[in-house]
């Protein structure tokens, strides 16, 4: 223990602090469409959620070696950086937070290192290849897969229960749902809680706590586990109005389609070591599935919306952990000091707009909209 000085401690308390808000920006992907077909209560959905999401954890580490030892070289990097990576992603995960924008907490955080390493210690601390790779090719390929998987899903549903009973396909796909949510919620355990476990392993390798090249150990597993499991326990009300309502009005044989579909591709995904983003993956699985109803709405001004929320999320986290690297680097501790003050500064405005205009467990599905600015009432007519 005498590698964990005051900085590593620091690093590690941000990354548990961006695996808390990632898991509350990602509840939304397992539990969105079950909410919102009422398949399960919100209270009962994000605790299933947060209890899978800590199991899932523990199930691989794939993803997490990925994170620690390939987009960026671990010989080269310092505490330091990854402190101004992290707070990079955890600044951009509130801000799409408040403006109920399912974006991806996986590219903020790379976006975030990428940014910190370069500036920090040059673009040769890159590892622009495995980027590609590991992250923009399943970007890319992810959300399409479950889209088209998603949308095939769903017109074989309706065709195949076309001359049942409209209540007992409710009810039967609504209990399917359980399940498929469920799992979407320990994959999503096996997926994103691993990237925080790769990023205190590096931050471990970086300080000489551990060798190069090692995977997280069991109390790094274990408390990234249970920080991602209690933000999803607590619940993205906003982002679950998003992907429940916004895109499209979902029907329980959708919702059961997007969800196994989502599940498919994200523990395929874990099993590669893809760190892929699981947010793009459930929103194209619930696209695909408005799509694959006949005469389903899809509201392509939302879908729209978070797809330039995607194009813009590694870019801008990479910009902010670029600007706090270089203060850190140049300033050292004190520099360090000023960027902590700075991030819980923004993140307690951010947190203070949001309740302007709150959504929670007893109003997310009241609309599809999530507004930042309190609504004005229209005026009275006193008109005889």
């Amino acid at each position: 223990m005498d590698h964990i000085t005051f900085l590593v401690a620091v690093v590690i308390v941000a990354a548990l602090a961006f695996d808390f808000t990632n898991g509350f920006h990602d509840t939304a992907n397992a539990m969105a469409t079950s909410i919102a077909t009422g398949a399960l209560r919100p209270r009962t959905a994000v605790l299933i959620s947060g209890v899978l999401n800590v199991v899932g954890a523990f199930l691989s580490t794939e993803v997490a070696k990925t994170i620690s030892g390939g987009i960026v070289d671990d010989t080269l990097v310092t505490p330091g950086m990854i402190f101004a990576g992290l707070v990079g992603a955890i600044l951009w995960n509130l801000t799409t937070w408040l403006l109920g924008l399912p974006s991806s907490s996986s590219h903020a955080l790379f976006g975030g290192l990428i940014g910190a390493v370069w500036v920090g210690a040059g673009e040769h601390g890159v590892h622009f290849g495995k980027v590609v790779e590991k992250v923009l090719i399943p970007a890319v390929a992810s959300p399409l897969v479950a889209g088209v998987a998603a949308l095939i899903a769903t017109y074989l549903a309706y065709r195949i229960t076309a001359r049942a009973r409209q209540k007992t396909v409710t009810r039967g796909f609504r209990l399917g749902q359980i399940a498929s949510a469920s799992l979407v919620s320990l994959a999503h355990g096996t997926n994103d809680a691993q990237k925080t476990m790769g990023v205190i392993t590096l931050t471990l390798i970086s300080a000489g706590a551990l060798g190069h090249d090692a995977g997280p150990p069991l109390w790094v597993i274990a408390s990234a586990g249970l920080a991602i499991g209690l933000g999803t326990y607590l619940g993205g009300w906003r982002i679950i109005r998003t992907m429940g309502k916004g895109l499209t009005d979902i029907q329980s044989p959708q919702g059961f389609a997007a969800e196994a579909a989502s599940t498919t591709v994200i523990l395929t995904s874990a099993h590669l070591g893809f760190a892929l983003s699981t947010t793009q993956v459930c929103s194209g699985g619930i696209l695909g599935a408005g799509l694959g109803r006949r005469l389903a709405e899809v509201r392509w001004g939302t879908a729209g919306r978070m797809v330039i929320a995607w194009l813009v999320t590694l870019p801008a986290a990479a910009l902010v952990g670029g600007l706090a690297a270089s203060v850190v680097t140049h300033g050292g501790n004190l520099g360090l000091v000023v960027i902590a003050l700075l991030a819980l500064a923004g993140a307690g405005f951010i947190v203070l707009m949001s309740r302007r205009n709150p959504v929670h467990a007893s109003n997310v599905n009241e609309t599809h909209e999530v507004n930042v600015r309190v609504a004005v009432p229209a005026p009275v007519s006193t008109a005889a």
